[in-house]
Formats: structure tokens, sequence, C-alpha cells
């Protein structure tokens, strides 16, 4: 009885994960400069395997403590606090694009902006119609979200198994509509990345929402694949409800995007 838990927390084991993923991550990132410096990308390739490795394993255990009982509701309140600073990260992160694309919007002059007479955007660029597939990706992503909501509400109110899985396979395939469009949106962009500001400022803006689009699909497959194997309940489902989180975080961004950089961007 000297050693009976009497409190809600989770005393974790010993974990070799933290330090596989810093080793991990240093290596990618070493790599990747290497990789730019002109050396062979192998480096980078296995560091980013070495993260992958990782991600798979961590989250398994944390699947596998969840379903122990081991997220009392204590640990669930620290899950939420921890998932809410990684999305205000997350904001800061677009908030930098955001801020980079206004910039030189309002002020084009400049030694990294090679617009002409103040003009925006600089002269020889061909700007994407927002009226078009662009608002398509919008309507498709919105979509998406609701699709996702409708799956959450079927968990935290009806426990109606059914339609959390035709929710999530919706918001699952919706996604990956959304990431073709925007593949093929790019393919057929009237400027590249390079050479001028607006290009940079677009892809970086675009793409890295596009490579969240990826990773937020991927989650919420993941917990799709859990409802298969009976997991959530209406009491618990901490990783359900941060997919539904990132999702519509990611939406959101979305929407300040279509109207910044697509209708007033133009």
């Amino acid at each position: 009885m000297a050693h009976a838990k009497n409190h809600d927390y989770h005393i974790l084991p010993p974990s070799i994960w933290p330090f596989l993923a810093s080793v991990s991550a240093f290596v990618m990132l070493f790599g990747a400069t290497l990789w730019m410096k002109g050396s062979a990308p192998w480096m980078f390739l296995i560091g980013f395997v070495g993260v992958l490795y990782v991600m798979f394993g961590w989250w398994a255990d944390v699947v596998a403590e969840s379903q122990a009982g081991d997220h009392t509701p204590v640990v669930r309140i620290g899950l939420r606090y921890g998932f809410i600073l990684f999305i205000m990260s997350e904001v800061m992160f677009f908030a930098a694009w955001f801020w980079s694309f206004f910039k030189h919007a309002l002020y084009p002059m400049g030694p990294l902006s090679p617009a002409i007479d103040g003009v925006w955007p600089p002269e020889g660029i061909t700007t994407f119609d927002p009226w078009h597939l662009p608002l398509i990706n919008t309507l498709i992503l919105l979509l998406s979200g609701c699709a996702a909501t409708w799956a959450h509400h079927a968990l935290v109110h009806e426990n109606n198994r059914r339609d959390i899985k035709h929710g999530l396979i919706l918001a699952v395939l919706l996604g990956v509509i959304f990431t073709f469009f925007q593949i093929y949106e790019y393919t057929h962009a009237g400027f590249g990345f390079a050479g001028n500001i607006y290009g940079a400022n677009f892809f970086m803006a675009t793409g890295f929402h596009g490579f969240h689009v990826f990773i937020g699909t991927i989650f919420l497959l993941v917990c799709l694949i859990r409802v298969y194997k009976g997991h959530f309940t209406p009491e618990r489902h901490v990783g359900f409800e941060a997919a539904a989180w990132y999702w519509h975080f990611v939406d959101v961004v979305w929407l300040f995007l279509f109207a910044a950089v697509y209708v007033w961007g133009q």
C-alpha cells in the first residue's frame, strides 16, 4: 500500500522517444543544411525517417496509455492545454507569412522586392483568379470541416458510431481532393517560387498550409482507424478533439489566405 497510486497524474516510465526525437531532428536539420549547400540529401532523409519513426512510436504509446486508462481527467486537461499551446505556435508561424505578404504588398519597393514603381503584384506576375479554383477549394475545405464537426457531434452527443465513421470518411476524402486541386493549381501558376517576392510569399504561405492540410488529413485518418478499432467514447476522446481543433485551424487559416492572398493580393 505504500506504493499505491493516490493521485490523478500519470507518472511516465523512462522513455527513449525524447532522445531519439532530438537526435533525429538534429540529423534532419544538419542534413538539410548540407543538402542546400550542394551535398547529397541522404543525411536529411535519414533524419526525416527517424522523425517519422519517433512520431509513430511515441503517439502509439500515447494511444496505448489512453486505452489502458492512464489518461485521467487531470491528464486529459493537460493534453488539451498542450495542444492549445501548439495551435497558438502555429498561429504565430502563419502570422509571419502574412506579415511578409502585407509588408511587401503595402510597401513594394525595396532590395528584395523587384516591383517597378511600387507596383504590386510585381510586373510580369499573372495572379490566380480567386473566383474559380481557389473558391472551389475554399468550399471543399469548409465542407470537410463541416463533416469533421458532424463526426464530433455524433461522438460527443449521440455516440453514433455509424455517423462518426461517415463524417470522418467524408472529411478525409474532401481533404485529399483539396490537396490534389492545390497541386493542380501549382502546376498552372503563371509565376515561380524564385526571382520575385510575390511568388516566394505565395508558395511559402499556401505551400505550408497545404502541408498542414496533408498532416491534418492523416490526423483524421488515424482517428477513423481508431473508431473502427472501437476507440473513443463521449467522455474520453482527446485525440479526436485535437484532430477536430487542428482541422478547424486549417480551415480558418485558409479563409485568411483566400481573402488576403487570392482576393486582396491580386
